[in-house]
């Protein structure tokens, strides 16, 4: 769909947004038309490279090739039909990921927010089933994300934030401590308490990386007190930190897993993969999902997952980071530099974030701002050193522009 082909120019889609759309979102001042690789393009053709990834969705790159063909023949053949009939892309994308990361079955979701909380759901009922109806209590991190719907908004710890007012009373049943501090969590434990629930790489808080003590720590403390470790790896799964989930890359395995965004880059698909005694626990009618395993969203996933693996997208996701983490620390006034992979937050001394956006937009570069002095990037995980060169030329005269306003 073109604007020329609805006789309509960009001023009316705009104006057209703003009037019938609700107001969530500060929009980005241009319209996307089209989009390749790293780059998304506007009405007037401009070229904006992209190290905003769709949020973390587009790995594979804008409109790969092998996705978008999946995406085309399976639209032919058959787009949708009820969980009830096997489907071929939903056992072949099933296979590919639990072989891939080692996990026994997998329930198909629609997004990330539904994945979670379909893992909350998984994990309270194998408490409830297995111990005791006050089994049900999970703890989470402070500063975490974990999704907008009740249950994952619950789990999400950040109370003062927009996030959270105005939506409260909350959903019972948390536990929080501190990220990065196994003390606190083994001082959270209860009775009540029966899983522990973590985002290996904290991104919407600003970017904070688990230490290797801290998840290790967490999979051994699980293991002697009986509790079911829970990651949230909606934005850090599929290549983003340098493995192909990041808990790979740490050396453990979680008891259950969330997973979406590059899952199907940018086709909304989303899942967990748990160990067969814990899914036992979702019998027929436990949980369901009209659109989750949709034929043509398993088909997108397929293809995007191959790639991923058959490019090793995670190793080059690795090396990217560590050489663009390291170019971005020279830049005047930045005060840390945080990361795994291809997932980054820089963090200026003063806040100047929202001037630093805005210089990049335009400069024609797509980046997100958490807070009021953390830029944070997820680009696609096909970037080179050159896109990561000219990135951060902008980042610089952005940052020199923002310094000199304030």
């Amino acid at each position: 769909m073109q604007l020329e082909d609805l006789n309509l120019s960009a001023k009316d889609i705009m104006e057209m947004a703003d009037k019938y759309m609700i107001g969530a979102y500060p929009r980005f001042p241009f319209v996307a038309v089209r989009a390749k690789d790293q780059y998304v393009y506007d009405q007037d053709g401009n070229a904006w490279l992209d190290f905003f990834g769709g949020i973390a969705v587009n790995s594979c790159g804008n409109c790969n090739e092998k996705v978008t063909k999946a995406i085309c023949e399976q639209a032919q053949e058959l787009v949708h039909t009820a969980n009830y009939p096997y489907t071929i892309p939903q056992a072949v994308l099933a296979k590919r990921i639990c072989d891939a990361i080692g996990m026994d079955q997998i329930f198909y979701q629609n997004s990330g927010t539904e994945a979670n909380e379909a893992m909350i759901k998984m994990v309270r009922k194998f408490g409830i089933d297995n111990y005791s109806p006050d089994r049900f209590h999970i703890i989470t991190a402070q500063n975490s994300f974990h999704g907008r719907t009740y249950g994952a908004l619950s789990a999400t710890y950040q109370p003062e934030s927009s996030l959270h007012t105005g939506f409260k009373p909350l959903l019972e049943g948390f536990d929080y401590a501190e990220f990065n501090n196994l003390e606190s969590f083994k001082a959270a434990i209860t009775p009540q308490t029966i899983g522990i629930m973590i985002e290996p790489v904290q991104g919407e808080s600003g970017v904070y990386p688990a230490t290797p003590e801290f998840l290790k720590g967490l999979r051994q403390l699980c293991d002697s007190k009986g509790l079911i470790l829970m990651f949230d790896e909606v934005q850090t799964g599929w290549g983003r930190t340098g493995s192909l989930m990041a808990y790979m890359g740490y050396g453990i395995k979680p008891d259950v897993v969330s997973m979406a965004k590059a899952m199907g880059n940018g086709i909304p698909i989303g899942a967990i993969c748990a160990n067969k005694n814990l899914a036992s626990a979702f019998t027929p009618g436990a949980h369901g999902t009209t659109f989750g395993g949709n034929v043509l969203s398993c088909a997108a996933a397929y293809a995007a997952i191959g790639e991923i693996i058959d490019r090793d997208l995670s190793a080059n996701a690795a090396k990217m980071g560590k050489y663009f983490m390291d170019i971005l620390r020279s830049i005047p006034h930045v005060k840390e530099v945080r990361g795994k992979g291809l997932i980054i937050g820089i963090e200026f001394d003063a806040p100047v974030g929202i001037n630093i956006k805005h210089g990049c937009l335009d400069r024609h570069m797509l980046v997100n701002l958490i807070g009021q002095s953390i830029i944070r990037l997820v680009p696609p995980l096909i970037i080179n050193e050159s896109d990561c060169d000219k990135a951060y030329d902008i980042l610089k005269a952005a940052a020199a522009e923002a310094y000199e306003i304030e």
